[in-house]
């Protein structure tokens, strides 16, 4: 496996911290061993909406929690009870885990279902009015609307 130096680009940015942690981390292949379970897809469904919808076989809306923090979602599955008996075989996991997605700048929870076995999350990209690109006006500038000193030095 490669790996990758970025010092020369924590040297030579400033506010872009969370940014080259997370392709440290994508680069080097941070928790690969938690990345199997439960697993999930990521759909994109237009421009500003998202789905990510987990396997969560076997946990009940009381066994599953979902912490929203800024640029970070949380989903956490509190650990199953052993049920009593004799398994010949054990494939239904019902084990606690974390899962830690990073979000974008302005994506929020929109919605969270629960449905057949499948953990639905539902975000979408909210940008702030004053973060909106803008067309700006242009207007014709003629000789009798120039300040006085520009008109004074053409004369």
């Amino acid at each position: 496996m490669r790996s990758y130096d970025l010092s020369p680009l924590f040297r030579s940015t400033v506010g872009f911290d969370r940014v080259t942690r997370l392709l440290e981390s994508a680069l080097n292949g941070e928790d690969n061993s938690q990345n199997a379970y439960p697993p999930y897809n990521i759909e994109k469904l237009g421009d500003d909406n998202y789905r990510i919808t987990m396997a969560v076989a076997g946990f009940g809306m009381g066994d599953l929690e979902i912490t929203a923090h800024p640029n970070l979602l949380i989903v956490q599955g509190k650990a199953k009870e052993q049920q009593a008996g004799t398994f010949l075989h054990r494939g239904i996991a019902g084990r606690a885990f974390e899962r830690r997605f990073q979000l974008a700048d302005h994506i929020r929870v929109n919605n969270a279902a629960l449905e057949n076995g499948l953990l639905h999350i539902e975000l979408v990209r909210e940008v702030p009015e004053a973060m909106k690109p803008r067309t700006i006006q242009i207007n014709n500038l003629t000789p009798a609307a120039l300040p006085a000193t520009t008109t004074a030095a053409a004369a």
